[in-house]
């Protein structure tokens, strides 16, 4: 099983910029993809970014396209999700992902608020 631990969520102006971390340990090992995923109040959890690690492509929702980008540092056993100009509808609880043989692994989440 692979455990994620999200961090870096806080509130920001809008405009502004702020980068999520997500540790993974345990079985970290044939890990096929990893995510970061985000859920607004009343609504259901969508996808924002993906990184491929066995192709270490990546790809984007298209409301955050040119603005976050996803990347990993393997040495540290971290997602990153950079996130710039930053919208008010950006505001969501933002969780971790992780595919391992099929099997899903989720984080507990790190809220960002986006409000001036």
């Amino acid at each position: 099983q692979v455990q994620l631990v999200e961090s870096g969520g806080g509130l920001v102006q809008p405009g502004g910029s702020l980068r999520l971390s997500c540790v993974a340990s345990g079985n970290i090992v044939s890990i096929d993809d990893m995510g970061w995923y985000r859920q607004a109040p009343g609504r259901e959890r969508e996808l924002v970014a993906r990184f491929s690690t066995g192709t270490s492509s990546t790809s984007y929702a298209d409301s955050v396209k040119d603005r976050f980008t996803i990347s990993t540092d393997n040495a540290k056993n971290t997602l990153y999700l950079q996130m710039n100009s930053l919208k008010p509808e950006d505001t969501a609880v933002y969780y971790c992902n992780a595919v391992r043989f099929g099997i899903n692994s989720w984080g507990r989440g790190t809220q960002v608020s986006v409000s001036s």
